[in-house]
């Protein structure tokens, strides 16, 4: 566990002092703040459905943001080489950068628990789709972090692997409400492999474990696929 702590700090420290992160987080919150608050006075309902709603979208574009120069990067510099011969596995480094992207991905949407407070002192709040909405958040940033990693470690460049991953995670949000162009044999297979439908299941306070074992394996089959492209690459 030490090694991939390690490369966990490492990796954190640096999202900490790159501009990247904080233009990242500082359009996150503009966005989903934005969208909220001009709807919640509207529908004058005390309830975070609309800001759940726009997660899956949002982190579409956003955890590819910060997850692009994780193995990109090394890469391109050379550093990569010089990480492999340093005392850790592979599995270390891609687990100690999954587990970095994700932390900043939590600190990215603590700032938000700043609304049901807000909701909560303006009205009845239930408080179950609040905590299942966060929790769904969290398995979404890991299941579409693991995604962004594996685009990092296919190429050299940060833009291709942010592009790359912004495709897949933006495939696995849309896909279920694309199911008219589906065959029919399909469409159950499709309509299982959304992102979003299992995310708005757990939103809604109801925890199934089947939504939950769709992000654990997104991000399992994810960082499994990252270990075989740099596997092959060495």
């Amino acid at each position: 566990m030490r090694p991939t702590y390690t490369i966990f700090k490492r990796e954190f420290l640096s999202f900490v002092v790159s501009p990247i992160a904080y233009i990242v987080i500082s359009v996150f919150l503009v966005v989903v703040g934005w969208f909220f608050f001009s709807t919640f006075f509207i529908y004058n309902q005390a309830s975070l459905r609309n800001f759940f709603s726009l997660l899956p979208i949002t982190f579409s574009l956003m955890v590819p943001a910060i997850t692009m120069r994780l193995f990109a990067e090394e890469m391109n510099t050379g550093s990569y080489e010089t990480l492999m011969t340093l005392p850790i596995t592979l599995s270390d480094a891609i687990v100690g950068k999954f587990l970095a992207a994700l932390a900043l991905v939590a600190v990215m949407l603590s700032p938000t628990l700043f609304y049901p407070i807000t909701v909560a002192l303006i009205g009845s709040l239930d408080w179950g789709p609040v905590i299942g909405g966060y929790l769904g958040a969290l398995l979404l940033a890991a299941a579409y972090s693991a995604i962004g990693i594996f685009a990092s470690s296919l190429t050299r460049n940060q833009i291709v692997a942010f592009i790359v991953g912004v495709a897949i995670c933006f495939t696995l949000t849309l896909i279920d409400k694309m199911l008219f162009f589906m065959p029919a044999v399909l469409l159950q297979v499709f309509q299982m492999l959304g992102a979003d439908a299992h995310f708005q299941n757990i939103a809604k306070g109801v925890i199934d474990t089947r939504d939950v074992i769709y992000f654990l394996s997104v991000g399992f089959i994810g960082l499994s696929a990252t270990r075989l492209v740099l596997e092959n690459r060495a």
